[in-house]
C-alpha cells in the first residue's frame, strides 16, 4: 500500500469542483463557478494580436522564458499596476501561472507544519486548500460586512503563539462574501499588525469588476499605501480580465520576500507559459485591458442587478445578503440550523447548482450560507433559477 506524505493525507476535493461536471451537464443551470462567461472572452482581440506578432515574437513565444517572467509583460504590467497606485518601483513584480500559484508559493515560503497563519471566514477556497497543504494552523476571524472583524482579530493575535506567519485577506468583491473592505478596517488592521512582524497577504483578481465608480476611493489598497514597518505581498490575475485558460497571475512583493519566491517557483514550473505572455502583454501595451474591462463591467452589473432583483423576489424574509456592488458573488445568509447542503440536494434535483458555505469556513463546519454566481449565466436564465433556488430553500428551512 502506497505510503502517502502527511501534507496530503487531510486534502479533500472542493465542493467546488465536484460540482463542475454536474454544472456543464445539459439542462443544468448553474450558480456554482467563479469563472467569466465563455461568450464574454475578447476572442477578436486575441485573434488579431496573434496575428500581429512577428516571426521573433513567435518564437519567444513558444520557448522558456525567465522564471520572474518575460521583461516586456514585467514592464507593461508595471505600468499598468502603478496606475492603481501600486509601489511597483520599490516593489518586485513575478509572474505566476495563476494567482493561486502565487498563494501556494506565499504558503511554501512561510509556512512549516502546524504555523498559525490568520484567514478570514469564509475564505477562497483555493486559498485555504493551499494552506492545508502546508498543514498551516488555520486561525479564523469572521467577516461582518465591511471586513474582517478587528476586535476578534487583535484578540487572536493577543493569545496565539507563536505569532502567525502571515494574515491572508480579499479586500474587493470578496469571494465568496462579495463585500468591499472599508478603509477603516484596512486601516485597523494595518495598526493592529504594526511591527508584529506578521506580512500580509493580499488577493485582488476582482477589482477591476466594479459595477460603479464611486466605490473606487475605498477600494485603495494596503499595498498601495504602502504602510511603514508591514511587508505586503499583493496578488492580482488575468484571469477576470482576460482569460483563465492563460494561466497567469502576478505577485508584487518587498525584495527580501519576492528573492525567496522566485527560488520557489524554480522548483515548481521554472517559469509560466511564454504564449501566454506575450498575449497578456500586447492586451495590455494596445489599451485592449483597459477598453475590455470597461465592456465587461457592463454586462457584469446586469448580471448582478437581475440576480438582485430575483433574489428580493422569490426570496423567503428569513434569507438575507448583501447586494453586490461588483465581482461575481452573492453570499446568502441561512437562518441557524438551516442546512445549505440539504438546499442543494433538493436544488439540484430542479436543475440548478450552487456552492454550499462550508466550502468556504476555514473549520468546514458553518453551513448555513451559500454562494451564488452570476458571472457564467445571463440575465434570462439567473431569472429562471433563482426561484427554483428559493423553491427548494423554502421545502428545506420552511
Amino acid at each position: 500500500m502506497s505510503r502517502f506524505a502527511n501534507s496530503v493525507t487531510n486534502l479533500r476535493s472542493s465542493e467546488i469542483r465536484d460540482l463542475m461536471s454536474l454544472a456543464t451537464a445539459p439542462n443544468i443551470i448553474s450558480f456554482a463557478g467563479g469563472m467569466p462567461g465563455n461568450e464574454l472572452f475578447p476572442l477578436e482581440t486575441i485573434d488579431q494580436i496573434y496575428q500581429s506578432l512577428t516571426e521573433k515574437e513567435k518564437q519567444i513565444a513558444l520557448q522558456y522564458g525567465p522564471t520572474t517572467g518575460l521583461p516586456s509583460l514585467l514592464e507593461s504590467l508595471s505600468g499598468y499596476l502603478e496606475k492603481k497606485g501600486l509601489p511597483v518601483k520599490t516593489n518586485r513584480l513575478i509572474i505566476t501561472t495563476g494567482a493561486v500559484q502565487a498563494i501556494h508559493i506565499l504558503a511554501k515560503a512561510f509556512i512549516d507544519p502546524k504555523d498559525p497563519i490568520v484567514v478570514e471566514t469564509p475564505s477562497f477556497i483555493g486559498a485555504l486548500s493551499a494552506f492545508r497543504a502546508y498543514e498551516a494552523n488555520l486561525i479564523s476571524i469572521p467577516l461582518k460586512e465591511d471586513g474582517m472583524d478587528t476586535l476578534q482579530l487583535k484578540k487572536k493575535l493577543d493569545s496565539t503563539l507563536p505569532a502567525p506567519k502571515f494574515l491572508y485577506y480579499t479586500p474587493n468583491f470578496h469571494n465568496p462574501a462579495g463585500i468591499i473592505y472599508s478603509p477603516k478596517v484596512k486601516q485597523e488592521i494595518v495598526e493592529i499588525l504594526r511591527d508584529r512582524e506578521i506580512p500580509i497577504i493580499e488577493d485582488d483578481v476582482y477589482s477591476d469588476l466594479y459595477f460603479y465608480e464611486e466605490d473606487l476611493s475605498k477600494m485603495r489598497l494596503i499595498k498601495a499605501e504602502d504602510p511603514e514597518g508591514i511587508d505586503v505581498c499583493y496578488i492580482g490575475s488575468f484571469s477576470k480580465i482576460l482569460g483563465p485558460g492563460l494561466r497567469l497571475g502576478w505577485m508584487l512583493a518587498p525584495e527580501e520576500i519576492y528573492q525567496k519566491c522566485e527560488l520557489i517557483k524554480q522548483t515548481i514550473d521554472a517559469c509560466s507559459p511564454s504564449i501566454s505572455q506575450v498575449i497578456a502583454d500586447k492586451f495590455i501595451r494596445r489599451g485592449d485591458v483597459y477598453n475590455y474591462t470597461a465592456s465587461v463591467r457592463q454586462e457584469y452589473k446586469k448580471r448582478g442587478l437581475a440576480m438582485i432583483e430575483a433574489l428580493e423576489t422569490s426570496l423567503p424574509p428569513y434569507v438575507t445578503f448583501k447586494k453586490p456592488r461588483g465581482g461575481f458573488y452573492t453570499w446568502l445568509q441561512l437562518p441557524e440550523g438551516c442546512d445549505a447542503t440539504a438546499i442543494l440536494k433538493r436544488s439540484i434535483e430542479k436543475g440548478v447548482v450552487f456552492v454550499t458555505g462550508k466550502t468556504f469556513d476555514p473549520d468546514a463546519i458553518k453551513n448555513n450560507s451559500m454562494r451564488v454566481s452570476f458571472c457564467n449565466t445571463d440575465v434570462e436564465t439567473i431569472q429562471k433559477g433563482v426561484p427554483l433556488i428559493a423553491e427548494a430553500i423554502q421545502e428545506v428551512c420552511g
